[in-house]
């Protein structure tokens, strides 16, 4: 190796949660006031934070409430944003508050898999899927578009 060669930094991710929160075959979703977009509650986990710590505050500051983790659904790979997802099925708190919106969030709703909003974000789409299946076990995917893409991408009614 040549003195003075820099080394390159050691890789980096992201580890971000999402709380897929179903009552009674329905699910929260909430659109993003930024892009307009529908997706799940979650986000980035911070120093010095568990996970379940860190869903915890995501979800209270994207929509008011407090969730109860009842298993996780899957681990998502992005590889473009050096991210790992973990997302979670939830079920709201008892002693929760109603779902609302907040400064990232500009609507809160209910939907049936049979009427999720055309704007869906693509990859929340299949996490909600992926939830859906019922399985025991954790999922492994990669999801390889960037937000981009996705928003790009044709809506799925």
């Amino acid at each position: 190796m040549e003195t003075g060669a820099r080394q390159p930094d050691p890789p980096r991710f992201r580890v971000a949660m999402c709380a897929v929160i179903e009552r009674e075959g329905r699910y929260l979703l909430a659109r993003r006031s930024d892009i307009g977009w529908w997706n799940l509650p979650g986000g980035g986990l911070e120093y010095d934070e568990t996970v379940e710590e860190g869903l915890a505050r995501e979800v209270r500051e994207e929509i008011g409430t407090e969730v109860e983790i009842v298993r996780l659904v899957g681990v998502y790979s992005k590889p473009r944003k050096r991210e790992v997802v973990l997302s979670f099925l939830c079920r709201l708190a008892p002693h929760s508050l109603a779902p609302h919106t907040s400064e990232e969030v500009a609507e809160v709703a209910w939907f049936s898999p049979d009427t999720f909003p055309a704007q869906l974000l693509p990859k929340h789409r299949q996490r909600l899927a992926d939830a859906m299946l019922g399985r025991p076990e954790a999922l492994l995917r990669v999801q390889t578009t960037s937000s981009e893409e996705d928003q790009r991408m044709p809506h799925k009614g």
